[in-house]
């Protein structure tokens, strides 16, 4: 004996089954916990300590299916979530909703394949944790777009997951209570539900995927997705590009390594096989048939910018050398005006537009759009649960305030203007 106690990680006695729990597991159906036995555990997890071993009467499905506590010492299934065919039948898209994802994505691959001369601006909230105050400004937003709509093509930002270096609020799916909850069918739901809010307001929608299972819930709602700089070398990032139905942008990795995004443009074109699930939730063979629509974002480095010309310039030639000439990627890329682009700092961050908007009017070649944080407060709060918070303000990323905004805006459809002049 080398002393281990098989308690100490979950490796905790079995425990007597009711016939309930027992006949429920057996139809395959999940086995849920009371309100109150649920706040047991949350309060034994939130303690630090485990509920595994400290609940002595807490059902597992283990013990109903007779398979030892050696698996699962350290994973708690709380909380079993609507398969995604139950949440899009519940919360679908309406034909107007339909259309404007359709042709959005349309328009978009028309930009970056160079059929239109508009500039792609995927312009919002770094992440969304308010829905309401993400629909005020995406009807502010809807009127700026018509306006411009000759120049630009807007596309709003509304992010719900954020990868975080350590750790942090990762969003409004994973804790859309901003205290530490976790209620992920909640969040999944309100996220689903912004997105039918924005689009019905009339605009076209951008988010970064960045867990491989919640697309499945909300990707027939967006128009153009990321793949974030800590995921574009992901293997299960890129086969999850190769099967989604819009253009997609792979950043720059966080050392500054384009070339990782260029292979991840070429893995994603190509079929892929991998495990997933499918619309009723169960596991399964997915595959896919590529997406020739990905491309490249610039969004800086942690040893600085990329945005310049000599960087759209190597970075384009990087690409050219390495895929087919009539490519989306080959075309131009996207920069990320945030981020490494400009220390997260949002007066740094509109100097980087209007930088871009001067090379634009002079004619530059390789840029097909650009990326903005933005929201209706400058500037960026502690997290915190919703009553507490300034309205409108990021409590991610420093974020340009929406007066900016729209002088920015105004701004880059001048240097469309300007650069059909020349």
């Amino acid at each position: 004996m080398d002393g281990h106690n098989p308690h100490a990680d979950g490796h905790a006695p079995m425990h007597t089954f009711s016939e309930d729990h027992r006949h429920a597991i057996e139809r395959g159906e999940p086995l849920t916990y009371t309100n109150a036995k649920l706040d047991e555990v949350h309060a034994v997890i939130a303690e630090g300590g485990n509920p595994l071993t400290a609940i002595p009467d807490l059902p597992r499905w283990e013990d109903a299916v007779g398979i030892d506590r050696i698996i699962n010492r350290r994973v708690m299934e709380l909380d079993p979530l609507p398969t995604p065919a139950q949440v899009l039948s519940a919360l679908p898209l309406d034909r107007v909703a339909q259309d404007i994802v359709a042709y959005s994505r349309d328009e978009i691959r028309a930009c970056l394949y160079g059929q239109d001369d508009r500039l792609l601006v995927i312009v919002g909230p770094c992440s969304v944790h308010d829905p309401k105050a993400a629909l005020d400004y995406a009807q502010r937003l809807y009127d700026v777009k018509q306006r411009l709509e000759g120049e630009l093509l807007i596309v709003m930002r509304v992010y719900f997951e954020k990868p975080r270096s350590t750790v942090g609020w990762k969003g409004l799916i994973n804790d859309p209570d901003i205290d530490g909850s976790h209620n992920i069918q909640k969040g999944l739901l309100l996220a689903r539900r912004t997105l039918l809010d924005v689009l019905g307001a009339g605009l076209a929608t951008a988010t970064e995927f960045l867990e491989p299972t919640s697309p499945q819930y909300i990707s027939d709602a967006i128009s153009w997705g990321a793949i974030g700089a800590r995921n574009t070398e992901s293997q299960v990032h890129r086969q999850l590009a190769s099967g989604l139905s819009m253009p997609i942008g792979f950043k720059n990795a966080t050392d500054g390594s384009v070339k990782a995004a260029v292979n991840s443009c070429i893995t994603a074109a190509g079929q892929h096989t991998f495990f997933g699930i499918d619309h009723l939730g169960r596991a399964c063979a997915v595959e896919t048939l590529g997406n020739p629509d990905c491309h490249i974002v610039l969004r800086g480095s942690v040893s600085g910018p990329n945005y310049d010309t000599q960087s759209v310039a190597d970075a384009m030639a990087m690409v050219r050398a390495s895929m087919p000439e009539e490519s989306a990627a080959a075309h131009g890329l996207i920069v990320d005006c945030s981020h490494g682009n400009s220390g997260k700092d949002e007066v740094r961050q509109a100097a980087v537009v209007r930088d871009i908007a001067a090379r634009i009017a002079d004619g530059e070649r390789g840029i097909t759009g650009v990326m903005m944080e933005s929201f209706i407060e400058g500037g960026n709060q502690p997290a915190a649960p919703l009553d507490e918070l300034v309205y409108g303000k990021s409590i991610t990323d420093r974020c340009i305030s929406w007066p900016d905004t729209e002088q920015l805006l105004n701004e880059l459809a001048d240097a469309v203007s300007a650069r059909r002049w020349r």
